[in-house]
């Protein structure tokens, strides 16, 4: 069921539209402040590299870091955000994950979707988008 928002734009993580050109972005951008994508792998892989990205370009380590950037305090309850990636994904928030480490990438990114939507990310659709991600 694609009730939320997220779920609806397959952006699961609910990444804001900006001047980035993503593969996988669905002809018709009807959503004003959400990219939408033809599938839900898509807006996995958006977000993985997103993370990564965090890392290589802005110098951010930690599963806090991430979270804080993404999920900023002035638009979210980031404590509340950390503290259920961190149980979902079963890290602490201090933890500097691996960003080609496929099974703590996709804990992560699956325990943000859930904390985006509400509901379990479906493992395959964020294993899918991990292998968009490292295949260029």
């Amino acid at each position: 069921m694609k009730n939320t928002r997220g779920l609806r734009n397959n952006n699961p993580l609910n990444i804001k539209r900006n001047n980035t050109a993503w593969k996988g972005l669905s002809a018709i951008q009807s959503d004003k402040i959400f990219f939408s994508f033809v599938a839900p792998e898509w807006g996995y892989r958006a977000a993985f590299i997103t993370l990564r990205n965090y890392r290589k370009k802005h110098r951010l380590q930690t599963i806090a870091q991430w979270v804080e950037r993404w999920a900023p305090p002035t638009e979210n309850n980031t404590k509340a955000y950390v503290d259920c990636v961190c149980k979902r994904s079963g890290c602490k928030s201090d933890f500097v994950p691996h960003i080609y480490n496929k099974e703590q990438m996709c804990a992560i990114v699956s325990a943000m979707s859930y904390m985006e939507n509400g509901v379990p990310a479906i493992a395959s659709d964020v294993e899918k988008g991990w292998d968009l991600s490292i295949s260029k």
